[in-house]
């Protein structure tokens, strides 16, 4: 039996120390709609998506960009999901999926590393049936 709670095996604690350097990072990379990055989602509540590993990180696509400070982000799962709230997408390493409920609006600052850009006729396919959802 694990004697552990929930709680802590979500490492609330790491996490906030983890984004308080994010915070405080004084520089941000811009990126644009379509490109997909590794980003710092964090240790999330309930049944939001978490990221994963030392960063807290996992893959998210941008679907729009507001300014130079915020943008709005698709997580990005590797785990097949065939149902409506998913899209599959090709990109150089298989087929991945867009979490099309978990959508978000994030700083720049968690931007971690571009993975690459998502060819339009593709990217049209997944904001088609994100519009489908909000």
């Amino acid at each position: 039996m694990n004697t552990l709670s929930h709680t802590a095996q979500k490492k609330f604690d790491r996490w906030n120390a983890e984004k308080k350097k994010i915070h405080d990072r004084s520089s941000a990379p811009f990126a644009y709609p379509r490109e997909m990055w590794w980003c710092s989602f964090g240790a999330n509540v309930g049944a939001e998506i978490d990221g994963k590993n030392d960063n807290f990180e996992r893959p998210a696509l941008i679907v729009r960009v507001y300014n130079k400070d915020t943008m709005l982000v698709l997580p990005i799962t590797s785990r097949s999901k065939n149902d409506t709230f998913h899209v599959a997408v090709q990109v150089p390493v298989g087929t991945v999926w867009v979490v099309l409920t978990q959508a978000r609006v994030i700083s720049s600052k968690r931007l971690l590393r571009k993975l690459g850009v998502l060819p339009a006729d593709v990217f049209d396919q997944v904001t088609k049936r994100f519009r489908g959802y909000t």
